[in-house]
């Protein structure tokens, strides 16, 4: 059935794109690309990329912090590579779960509600908090945000939540998707007493939102760090900051920006030198 529309709150669903999503649907139904990856990469584990971060909470012990994001739940995504993804995040024990966005492509189904359930469950972390992408919201949003709640996840819209001791020093911020949903900044920041925030949206056109009211850290995701690659950096990114902020740690004017390269397939079933991650942060 060929899409011309959002089927979600989200804005800016093009009728190219939504033809552009229906032959897709067609030409890799069965998953053939997610079998096909799993057989060039031999099944390699996911890449984990680790920072210490000193956000001054002296006499606090360290807050760890999984974070991972773009999960593109489809006929695109190995689910072996979103299984080694997961476990790798189980293992970390994290004390907070950060989940950036766009768990889906093309429409939510039932399954893909289950999948997305058992990876988020499959977490031991006493707090995990979550945002919604860009494709999430051009979709049954409200089937997701089920799903990942059913996996004891907090969806954040526009919403702070502390973290319990002896973490209660930190208080995680979630702005809504930036480009395609509606950020409100000032509501997402009401009421947040806590000495250290940590704030999460989408993509890094978010970091406009954030500037000048105090978080420590922006996690976002979005770019896939092009997906494709080359040495000089990546080949395509959407977003005048997507494309200055690929995918790393950035100091952007005294704001640290962590930009996740995700670990799912869009469009295209290839990475190139832009290898899936999760990120494990150590926070003192």
């Amino acid at each position: 059935m060929l899409k011309l529309r959002s089927t979600g709150r989200g804005r800016y669903f093009s009728p190219v794109r939504g033809v552009l999503e229906t032959v897709q649907e067609v030409v890799y139904a069965g998953g053939w690309p997610a079998w096909l990856y799993d057989r060039a990469t031999g099944g390699a584990p996911v890449r984990q990329v680790r920072h210490d971060l000193a956000l001054g909470r002296a006499g606090r012990p360290a807050l760890r912090l999984g974070f991972v994001s773009d999960l593109h739940l489809g006929p695109l995504t190995s689910p072996r590579l979103l299984d080694h993804a997961f476990e790798a995040l189980a293992a970390f024990s994290p004390d907070v779960l950060v989940l950036g966005g766009d768990y889906v492509s093309f429409d939510m189904s039932a399954e893909k509600a289950e999948r997305l359930r058992a990876l988020v469950a499959s977490v031991p972390a006493p707090t995990k908090v979550s945002v919604l992408g860009n494709h999430d919201l051009w979709t049954d949003h409200a089937a997701i945000e089920g799903a990942l709640a059913a996996g004891g996840a907090r969806v954040l819209v526009n919403a702070s939540v502390p973290l319990p001791a002896p973490h209660d020093d930190v208080a995680v911020v979630g702005l809504d998707e930036p480009w395609c949903g509606d950020p409100d900044p000032a509501r997402a920041f009401a009421g947040v007493t806590a000495p250290v925030c940590l704030a999460v949206t989408h993509a890094p056109e978010g970091l406009p939102f954030v500037a000048g009211r105090g978080a420590a850290l922006l996690l976002c995701g979005h770019t896939h760090g092009g997906q494709v690659a080359l040495p000089s950096g990546p080949v395509v990114v959407h977003g005048p900051l997507g494309r200055k902020y690929p995918n790393g740690l950035y100091d952007v004017d005294g704001q640290r920006l962590y930009v996740s390269r995700g670990l799912g397939n869009v469009d295209l079933p290839l990475r190139w030198n832009a290898p899936p991650e999760v990120a494990l942060f150590t926070i003192s």
